[in-house]
């Protein structure tokens, strides 16, 4: 069983690298912080035109057709450069068209997401609730009512993948936010803004079942562990370049013992968690029976080597680690957003104990 990417996977991880090296990074997600924009669109519309979004959708509605690992691979490298576009939601709305459209809706939506033509988020969120929690949302002849805060990228979506109450737990609709009433919602990521969306009456189809909601959220803890690899990955490399050029007491603080064991211990965690998501990549690949195990897995081991990589990068960097100037902080609240992205790590451990549970059981 080889769990490793595939090699059209690593060519796209470096050609994806390489352009946003040169177009995205903290310099970039500071311009966006600071003029309040909602995105970088000059850099969207370069993303869309390397055909990012159209990674997973079919060719037979306009996109690449590539596999799960193509789709990791993009999500690291934009967790890594920090991106400032709404790659990551449009590729989860995508998702969940795959898993749970009709033909119908297939064919209306993927086209457009593929081209940039629309933009996908999906809302969930109802305050504190978890992703299994029954919401208060609703669809009732074929209009939404409810409130779903925050959702990440609400602002510059054109379609929502919404969760809906029915009598086996959350399921899926999907609407177009014409017209639906968008107010900011202020979050510790000020790079990708979120928004509360209102729905009073707005046009939407249901879209699967309960369990294709399930699934969804196991395929979106496994792209977001990989998009918290790459942003890990990221504010490991700046601590470790700063601790070999900062002199405090005659020597590079790198030469400290302490710090060496800091920085040790963030390789450590993030190859731990790296594990965990080739196995999730595989599961999702395969479509296997453990994925809910390996999707668990993913997501708490790389939320665990994100929020110690860059809480150690602040404390690491001193007191400019906590200046507004210091770049520390983009990856620091990148860590909170994607805490709270598809549940928090309390739900997904006590996911990956129920799948330990039914798997032992079924050993028995």
């Amino acid at each position: 069983m080889n769990f490793d990417l595939s090699d059209d996977a690593k060519t796209l991880k470096e050609a994806a690298r390489k352009f946003l090296d040169a177009r995205a990074g903290p310099s970039a997600a500071r311009k966006v912080m600071d003029s309040g924009q909602t995105h970088d669109a000059k850099l969207w519309a370069e993303v869309v035109e390397q055909g990012w979004p159209a990674a997973r959708v079919p060719e037979a509605h306009g996109g690449l057709g590539l596999g799960a690992d193509e789709a990791c691979v993009l999500a690291e490298e934009i967790g890594r450069s920090l991106a400032p576009v709404p790659l990551m939601s449009t590729l989860s709305a995508i998702e969940a068209l795959l898993i749970a459209g009709s033909a119908a809706q297939q064919a209306e939506w993927l086209p457009k997401l593929a081209s940039g033509e629309a933009v996908g988020v999906i809302a969930w969120a109802e305050g504190p609730n978890s992703p299994l929690q029954t919401p208060a949302t609703k669809l009732e002849g074929g209009k939404l009512s409810g409130r779903k805060s925050p959702v990440i990228d609400g602002l510059v979506a054109t379609v929502a993948i919404v969760t809906i109450a029915t009598p086996d737990g959350p399921a899926m609709a999907i609407a177009s936010l014409e017209g639906v009433t968008r107010e900011k919602q202020d979050t510790l990521d000020l790079v990708r803004p979120s928004a509360t969306l209102s729905f009073a009456g707005t046009p939407a189809e249901g879209l699967g079942t309960a369990a294709d909601w399930v699934k969804l959220t196991e395929r979106l803890a496994v792209l977001s562990a990989w998009e918290a690899l790459g942003t890990a990955d990221a504010a490991r490399d700046m601590t470790v370049a700063y601790a070999k050029d900062r002199v405090a007491f005659g020597q590079r603080i790198g030469r400290y013992q302490g710090v060496k064991h800091k920085l040790a211990d963030m390789f450590i965690k993030a190859e731990l968690a790296r594990a965990h998501a080739l196995h999730g990549c595989w599961a999702w690949e395969a479509d296997a029976p453990e994925l809910a195990q390996a999707a668990s897995a993913a997501r708490v081991a790389s939320l665990d080597a994100l929020a110690f990589t860059a809480e150690e990068s602040v404390q690491l960097h001193g007191g400019i680690g906590f200046t507004w100037e210091q770049d520390c902080q983009f990856y620091y609240r990148r860590n909170r957003l994607l805490a709270a992205l598809i549940g928090s790590r309390a739900h997904w451990s006590d996911r990956l104990v129920r799948a330990l549970e039914q798997r032992n059981r079924a050993a028995a």
